[in-house]
């Protein structure tokens, strides 16, 4: 693998592509299935899962009724079964602490300012079911829309060819407490969620990753519904010094090109000689002894860097730019550089926090922002299933003192029945 300078913009224009912004064919085509499923409902949405996913589908077969406790636990081997309890609960406690409570402010005079929070009244949870099943997923957008208090969470999916949802995702939808499960996949899942169908209520929000059609339709049901992001292919930045153990930095490049053959994977050092053995390592049979090799291969080809910093200032500069979705800290004084890192979806500090653990049991949430949107959104959080309300009640005292203020501001910006409203509670008038 080729180590290029941080310094030279144009070999790393790839790695600092950002925004959304897929095909125009892609496009069309997922207009065309959200008008589809807007105008036919049900019709349409059994058409599409026929056509793209169990062409023996059926009507009856797209509500798929979640197991008792007692039965998901046959479902799926004893040590899984007992490894996405603990994902659930270290989801469950670190989304726990992260309650909203409304908010009050009485003033002297008796005024009441407030912030009220309310959970949505009905989420869907898109869960990916193309290359993998991850009831991981299912966890990460079920858990923290449950302890908010949403009152009914909607979760779709793509079944299999054989039509079934895989057991490891009923699992976790009884272990989450889902309220339905859809085994539905794609744009028309999305257009399903967002504008209701004859057999699926619609919702106030749709939250989870899904692959380019999923995201475009999410991008264009905005507005209709509520959506957490725009989900691309996954991305890490792995920040390494002369310390690092070039297997540790290159397994984590290979484990997230192994989700996606448009994933983007760098790894940023101030030790060329590190990065030297790194792209040995990415260039041998390391890279593709864990299997996945077609996709591993052509990320490794084409959105893989390895960037020489000539000091911290560029290092900081890659982690700006990039604004990674998983970012993992693998040098001496970790903590040092983490108070600098203003751009990043989630931060994995040393040597003993692979990434996968925040995709699994670490307890925070995989669902993160990407394609450069760390700058300006955060990862999937508990707030993500609120809405807030302000409240004002003015004492009388308040409002006597601020009438003519209020009235002045008004005229002052052509709004005279604005300001009559605050004339008409004057006392004097």
């Amino acid at each position: 693998m080729k180590i290029v300078a941080a310094s030279d913009a144009s070999e790393l224009a790839g790695l600092y592509a950002s925004g959304w912004d897929p095909s125009a064919d892609v496009k069309a085509d997922v207009a065309a299935i959200v008008d589809d499923v807007r105008t036919r409902g049900d019709a349409a949405l059994l058409e599409y899962t026929r056509r793209f996913d169990c062409s023996g589908a059926t009507l009856a077969s797209l509500r798929v009724d979640v197991p008792t406790l007692e039965e998901a636990g046959r479902l799926v081997p004893a040590e899984i079964a007992e490894g996405l309890r603990l994902a659930r609960d270290r989801v469950a406690a670190f989304h726990e602490m992260q309650r909203a409570q409304d908010i009050e402010l009485r003033d002297a005079d008796g005024t009441l300012s407030a912030l009220l929070v309310r959970p949505f009244g009905a989420v869907g949870a898109y869960v990916p079911g193309g290359s993998a099943a991850l009831p991981s997923t299912l966890i990460m957008t079920v858990v923290p829309a449950k302890i908010a208090g949403v009152e009914r969470v909607v979760v779709t999916t793509p079944p299999g060819r054989d039509g079934a949802i895989g057991p490891a995702i009923r699992f976790a939808a009884s272990l989450c407490g889902v309220d339905e499960l859809y085994a539905a996949g794609g744009a028309q899942a999305i257009a399903a969620l967002a504008f209701g169908t004859q057999r699926i209520s619609k919702v106030d929000k749709i939250v989870g990753p899904g692959n380019v059609w999923v995201t475009e339709a999410k991008r264009q049901l905005f507005g209709l519904c509520g959506i957490d992001g725009l989900a691309g292919p996954s991305e890490v930045l792995v920040v390494a010094d002369d310390a690092a153990r070039p297997e540790l930095v290159a397994g984590e490049l290979i484990a997230q090109a192994e989700h996606d053959p448009l994933a983007r994977v760098a790894a940023v050092s101030e030790d060329r000689a590190l990065l030297e053995r790194v792209a040995a390592l990415l260039d041998g049979p390391f890279a593709t002894a864990c299997g996945r090799t077609e996709i591993v291969t052509k990320v490794l080809a084409n959105t893989a860097y390895l960037i020489h910093a000539v000091d911290r200032s560029e290092v900081l500069a890659v982690i700006d730019r990039f604004a990674p979705e998983h970012l993992s800290l693998q040098v001496r004084d970790p903590w040092s550089l983490v108070p600098e890192v203003r751009r990043a979806g989630a931060i994995f500090v040393g040597n003993d926090t692979p990434v996968a653990a925040g995709d699994y049991i670490a307890g925070s949430n995989h669902v993160l922002p990407t394609s450069g949107a760390a700058r300006f959104s955060s990862g999937l959080r508990t707030a993500d299933f609120y809405r807030t309300m302000s409240l004002v009640a003015n004492s009388p005292a308040r409002m006597q003192s601020d009438a003519r203020t209020l009235a002045a501001l008004a005229e002052f910006e052509g709004l005279p029945a604005h300001a009559r409203t605050a004339v008409l509670r004057m006392k004097d008038e």
